[in-house]
C-alpha cells in the first residue's frame, strides 16, 4: 500500500500504522480493517508478532494506562513507545499470547476459566443444605418464617411466647430467677407450671429443694443431672389481624424469645376450644444433632483454609508412600528384587525374610508383580505371621528417622497419593450438604462441560432463587458454551490446569478472554489452533467469527490452513525470517493471495512447494508396550511405541493423547530411569524392551531458564565459547579481563545498577510491573570498559543482539578446525537447523514462546552429538508457531536425532508431520467419555483407510497419489 494512501483513510474504518520498525520491521505501513477477522501470516521469525503484540498491542496497553491513576502515570514518561511513525484508530486491546500451561497445583479448569467463582457464589447465593443423615432440608426458623406461621391461624387464636432457659449442672435455679428478675421478667414456666418468679423465690418447698449452691473447693460426691425445666414468659397476646401493631409485636416479642432462649423459642397456640399446639422454633442452622455451616463463598473455596479440607489443605492430593516409587519396575518378581526398598545390604533382610518363607503360605516369589492377584499384592503391604509387610517396615523407618539415611530414605519413597479424607475433591465434607436441584457442587466439578451446559440451562429453581440467580446462570451458561465452541468440552471443572497440554491451555486462555463479551475491542490472538484437530477447527473459526459479529476487529497470527481461508484479510510478513524479514509481503483476501507469486506462504498453499512425504518408512522390531491403561478417559488400552523411529501419536482434542503419553508412558519410563515424585497414570504393566533406551526426554513448552538472564546461547553452552573468545583477545589480556567478566550473571563485567539484566523493574500497584531500559547502561548490560572489547567491530553487547543466523555469517569468514569459532559455529548451526535462526543470541527466554523454547531444548540435544546414549524423546506439539517452511527444517533435525541412534514420540495434530511418521498411534474417536479408545496403530498409508479415524479424513488430502 503507498503511503500517500495511508495517510488518506478513515482511522474509523481501519486501524493504521505507519513506520513500524519495532525489532525487525523495516519502516512496515499496513492499514487492518476493523471490524474483521485478519490473519497474519509469514514464516518463524518473519516479524507476525512485533507487528500484532509488540507494536499494535504495546500501543493500545500504553493508552489503556494513560488512563489510570496518576501513580500509575508517573512512569509513563519513562515508558518506552513502540517505534512507529503513528498508529491511528487502535481500539481497546485484548492479547492472548502463547502461554506455558501453569504449574500451580491448586489451579484449574474451573478457576482458570471463572466458572469455578460463579459456581461458589451461585452455591452460596441459592444452595439448600441436606442432613446426611435423614436426607431432610437444613433450616433456619428466622422471625419473619415464625410470624408468618403464626399469622396463619385465625383471629382470636392465643399465643403464649416462651423462651427456654438452660440451666447448668450444679448451677443455682435460685440465682438464676433473681437474674431474671433483674432483667425485668415476672413470670416463668416451671415444670410446665405458670408461676410468678416472686411468689417461686417464696416458696419455702421450692427453696428447699433448691438451695443456694455455695463456692466450695471440694468437687461434689456425684453428679445428678438438672432436670427441672424453666421457660421464660416473654408475651401473650390474641391474633387480631385488623390490629396494625400485632405482627410488630410478635416479631419483637420473638427477637427477645431467640435471644434469652440461645436462638431457640417455644410457642404455645390455644385455640377458641382450648386445643393446645406446643411448636419449638430454632434459628440455628442444625438438624438432628449436627449444626452445620451457613453456605458461603469460602465454604465452597478450596484455596481458603475455611473451605479447604483440612487433611490435604486443598490440594486433593498429600504426601504419602507412593507405590509405583517402591515397585517402579512392574515385570519383576519379588525374588528378582521388584521391591526397591528391599535391596542393599541391611534392608534385603526384609525381603529374604519373606522369600525364605514363602513356601508356607503359598506365596508366589517368581511371578512378576503385575500378574500377582489384588490379594498378593494387599499381602505385600501387610504382611503376615512369618513375614512383616511394607506398613511395618516404613512404620520402622518413621521410627528411626533421627537418623539421617533414614529420612534420605523415606523422602525418596514419598509420592503425591490420593488423599484419604476428601477423595481428591479438595473440600471440607461438609461442602458436598449443599445441593442445587438434587446436584452438590462436587458433583457438577466432576462432570465435563458439555454435560453441565445443558444441565444449567435446564436448572429446576422456584421463583425467588431463579430472581436471585439469574445473573450468575447467564455467566456459567455462556463460558460453558465458550468451552464447547473452542473445543474443550469433555474437560471437567477439577481437571489441574498443570495436566493439560499446550493447545488446551491457550485454548483456555481463548475461552476465558470471550467470557468477557468486549464490544468495539480489538482482540489479538496468538495461534489459537495449537493443539486443536482439524476437526475441531471449524467451531473455533465460529467463535472468532461470532467475537467479529460482535463488533470488534479480530487479529489472529496464525499458520492452519483452514484459519487463513476463514479469514476476511490475510497480511504475510516476510519474505523470509529475521533481518530477511520484517516487509509487508502481501494484503488481501485468501483467493488473491494464492494468485501471488512473492508469497512463500502462497507457494505452498499452491503445492508449487511440499514437504516431501519420505520415500520409505523406518522399520521397526523394538518397543516398549503399555497394558491396560486406564489414566483419566483411556478405556484400558494397550498401545507398543516403537523405538528407532518416528511415531506421532493423534487423535482429536480429549481423545487421551496426553493422559497416554505424558501421565502413564513417560511417568513410568522415568521412574525407572531416575525416579520422579510425580504419581504415574493408572496402568497394568510397562513391558517390552525398557533396556534398550538409557533415558527418556519430555521436550516440552516450558521455559528453558527459571531467570531473566538465561537466554539461546547460555542454554545450548555457546556463550562459555564466546566469553573465551572475548577474553582472549589483547586488549583483554591488557587489561586482566578473564571470561567471567564478559557474564551477566557474576559480578565483575555486568552493569551493577541493573544487575546485568538490560533493564529495571518498577512495581506497580493493583498492576503488573513494568520493566524499564537501565539508565546506567543504556540495555547493553555491561560496563563502559567491558563494552570496549572488541571482535570483528562487535562488542560483547552487541553479538548479543545479533540473530543466529546473522552471528553464524559472522563467526564461518575462515573458520580454522579446532578453534573457539568452529565450537560456537557448530553450537549455533544447530539453532538454525531447528528453524530458530531469527532468535537473537541474548533474547530473555522469558520473551520466547513455547514453540521456540522446545525447540531450542531440541537444538540443545542435538549438540551433544553421536553418544553411547540411546534415548527416547517426547515432543508435545513441536510445530507451534511453525511455518510449513520452518516444518520442513524440524523434520529433517528429527532425522538427525534418530541418526544418533534415538527415539522419537510426537503428540501432534499436524498432518504434514504426521504424513512423515513412521509409525501413528490414533486414540479417539472423539474426546472426552467417548474417546480414549485405541482407534489405529500402523503406517500414514494404512490410517487413511480407517473409516472410524477422523484424522484419517484430513491426511487423505496430503497423501494422495503418494506410494511406499
Amino acid at each position: 500500500m503507498k503511503k500517500s494512501d495511508i495517510d488518506s483513510l478513515d482511522p474509523k474504518k481501519f486501524i493504521i500504522i505507519k513506520g513500524a520498525r519495532v525489532h525487525n520491521l523495516k519502516n512496515l505501513d499496513v492499514a487492518i480493517p476493523r471490524n474483521n477477522l485478519v490473519v497474519i501470516t509469514g514464516l518463524s521469525g518473519s516479524g507476525k508478532s512485533s507487528l500484532a503484540f509488540d507494536t499494535l498491542f504495546a500501543e493500545g496497553q500504553r493508552r489503556y494506562v494513560e488512563s489510570l491513576s496518576s501513580y500509575a502515570r508517573q512512569f509513563i514518561g519513562r515508558m518506552d513507545k513502540p517505534d512507529v511513525d503513528y498508529i491511528r484508530g487502535i481500539a481497546p486491546a485484548i492479547a492472548i499470547e502463547q502461554k506455558v500451561n501453569t504449574r500451580n497445583p491448586r489451579s484449574t479448569v474451573g478457576t482458570s476459566t471463572e466458572i469455578y467463582d460463579f459456581l461458589k457464589l451461585l452455591f452460596a447465593r441459592i444452595g439448600k443444605t441436606y442432613s446426611p443423615i435423614s436426607g431432610k432440608l437444613v433450616k433456619r426458623d428466622t422471625i419473619s418464617d415464625v410470624t408468618d406461621t403464626l399469622n396463619k391461624y385465625p383471629d382470636g387464636t392465643k399465643i403464649i411466647i416462651y423462651s427456654p432457659v438452660h440451666i447448668k449442672p450444679h448451677g443455682s435455679l435460685v440465682n438464676e430467677l433473681k437474674a431474671l428478675i433483674a432483667k425485668g421478667f415476672t413470670r416463668v414456666q416451671f415444670n410446665n407450671k405458670l408461676t410468678r418468679i416472686d411468689d417461686l423465690l417464696k416458696d419455702e418447698t421450692f427453696l428447699a429443694n433448691h438451695p443456694d449452691v455455695k463456692v466450695t473447693t471440694k468437687k461434689p460426691k456425684k453428679e445428678v443431672p438438672n432436670t427441672d425445666t424453666l421457660n421464660i414468659l416473654i408475651d401473650r397476646l390474641v391474633i387480631d389481624k385488623k390490629e396494625e401493631d400485632t405482627r410488630a409485636r410478635i416479631s419483637d416479642s420473638l427477637q427477645t424469645a431467640f435471644f434469652e432462649g440461645d436462638e431457640k423459642c417455644i410457642v404455645e397456640i390455644i385455640d377458641e376450644q382450648d386445643i393446645t399446639e406446643i411448636h419449638t422454633f430454632s434459628n440455628r442452622f442444625e438438624m438432628d444433632g449436627i449444626t452445620f455451616e451457613d453456605p458461603s463463598v469460602h465454604l465452597f473455596s478450596f484455596n481458603n483454609p475455611f473451605g479447604a479440607c483440612k487433611t490435604c489443605e486443598g490440594f486433593g492430593t498429600i504426601v504419602g508412600i507412593d507405590e509405583n516409587l517402591i515397585i517402579p519396575d512392574k515385570s519383576l518378581s519379588v525374588y528378582d528384587g521388584a521391591i526397591v526398598c528391599w535391596r542393599g545390604e541391611k534392608m534385603k533382610e526384609w525381603n529374604d525374610k519373606l522369600v525364605m518363607n514363602a513356601y508356607k503360605f503359598d506365596f508366589p516369589i517368581h511371578r512378576p508383580y503385575w500378574d500377582l492377584t489384588t490379594e498378593d499384592k494387599h499381602l505385600l503391604w501387610t504382611g503376615n505371621l512369618y513375614f512383616e509387610g511394607l506398613n511395618a517396615f516404613f512404620k520402622y523407618l518413621e521410627a528411626e528417622s533421627y537418623k539421617i539415611q533414614y529420612r534420605v530414605m523415606l523422602s525418596r519413597y514419598r509420592g503425591k497419593t490420593i488423599c484419604p479424607d476428601c477423595k481428591g475433591s479438595r473440600l471440607r465434607k461438609d461442602a458436598s450438604y449443599v445441593h442445587i436441584d438434587g446436584k452438590s457442587i462436587i458433583d457438577l466439578v466432576l462432570m465435563s462441560c458439555k454435560d453441565l451446559l445443558p444441565l444449567f440451562s435446564n436448572l429446576k429453581l422456584d421463583t425467588y432463587d431463579k430472581i436471585v440467580s439469574e445473573r450468575l446462570l447467564v455467566e456459567i451458561v455462556s463460558r460453558l458454551q465458550f468451552m464447547n465452541d473452542v473445543g474443550l468440552g469433555y474437560l471437567s471443572l477439577n481437571r489441574l490446569s498443570n495436566t493439560l497440554s499446550g493447545g488446551e491451555s491457550q485454548r483456555i486462555n481463548l475461552a476465558t478472554s470471550l467470557g468477557s463479551s468486549l464490544v468495539g475491542s480489538m482482540y489479538i490472538l496468538d495461534e489459537p489452533s495449537i493443539g486443536l484437530h482439524s476437526k475441531d477447527t471449524q467451531q473455533l473459526i465460529k467463535v472468532l467469527k461470532s467475537l467479529r459479529n460482535l463488533g470488534n476487529t479480530v487479529i489472529v497470527v496464525e499458520h492452519d490452513e483452514e484459519i487463513m481461508r476463514a479469514s476476511d484479510q490475510l497480511i504475510d510478513i516476510g519474505p523470509l525470517a529475521g533481518t530477511e524479514g520484517g516487509e509487508l509481503v502481501f494484503q488481501g483476501t485468501f483467493d488473491t493471495m494464492i494468485k501471488d507469486t512473492n508469497s512463500l506462504t502462497a507457494k505452498y498453499l499452491k503445492g508449487f512447494e511440499k514437504i516431501p512425504v519420505p520415500q520409505t518408512r523406518r522399520k521397526w522390531n523394538k518397543y516398549i508396550m503399555v497394558e491396560g491403561a486406564r489414566e483419566n478417559n483411556l478405556k484400558g488400552i494397550t498401545v507398543k511405541f516403537p523405538l528407532d523411529v518416528m511415531t506421532v501419536v493423534t487423535g482429536v482434542s480429549g481423545s487421551g493423547k496426553t493422559s497416554l503419553v505424558k501421565k502413564v508412558l513417560y511417568t513410568s519410563l522415568k521412574k525407572i530411569y531416575g525416579g520422579i515424585s510425580e504419581q504415574s497414570g493408572l496402568s497394568d504393566r510397562l513391558s517390552g524392551d525398557i533396556n534398550n533406551i538409557t533415558n527418556v526426554e519430555m521436550v516440552d513448552q516450558n521455559p528453558i531458564g527459571k531467570s531473566s538472564r538465561s537466554n539461546p546461547v547460555t542454554y545450548i553452552k555457546a556463550y562459555d565459547d564466546i566469553r573465551e573468545l572475548y577474553a582472549a583477545q589483547p586488549l583483554s589480556k591488557t587489561r586482566g579481563f578473564k571470561p567471567s567478566f564478559f557474564s551477566f550473571n557474576v559480578d565483575g563485567g555486568r552493569c551493577e545498577m541493573c544487575q546485568g539484566e538490560g533493564e529495571v523493574t518498577i512495581e506497580m500497584q493493583f498492576m503488573p510491573d513494568i520493566h524499564l531500559q537501565c539508565e546506567t547502561c543504556g540495555g547493553k548490560r555491561f560496563k563502559e570498559e567491558i563494552l570496549d572489547i572488541i571482535y570483528k567491530e562487535k562488542n560483547i553487547s552487541d553479538l548479543l543482539h545479533l540473530t543466529v543466523d546473522d552471528a553464524l555469517k559472522l563467526f564461518e569468514t575462515k573458520v580454522k578446525p579446532h578453534t573457539l569459532e568452529e565450537k560456537i559455529v557448530t553450537k549455533l548451526q544447530y539453532l538454525s537447523d531447528v528453524g530458530l535462526g531469527y532468535v537473537q543470541l541474548g533474547q530473555s527466554s522469558s520473551t520466547l514462546s513455547g514453540g521456540e523454547a522446545q525447540r531450542i531444548k531440541l537444538a540443545s540435544f542435538l549438540s551433544k552429538g553421536n553418544n553411547s546414549e540411546h534415548i527416547l524423546f517426547i515432543f508435545d506439539e513441536p510445530t507451534t508457531g511453525l511455518h510449513f517452511h520452518d516444518i520442513k527444517k524440524l523434520l529433517k533435525a528429527f532425522d538427525a536425532l534418530i541418526a544418533q541412534g534415538n527415539s522419537i514420540l510426537i503428540i501432534e495434530h499436524n498432518p504434514e508431520v504426521i504424513k512423515c511418521a513412521d509409525w501413528v498411534i490414533d486414540l479417539g474417536p472423539e474426546g472426552g467419555d467417548e474417546g480414549g479408545n485405541l482407534v489405529f496403530e500402523g503406517t500414514p498409508e494404512n490410517l487413511v483407510n480407517c473409516k472410524e479415524s477422523y484424522t484419517a479424513e484430513f491426511l487423505k488430502d496430503k497423501l494422495e497419489g503418494i506410494k511406499i
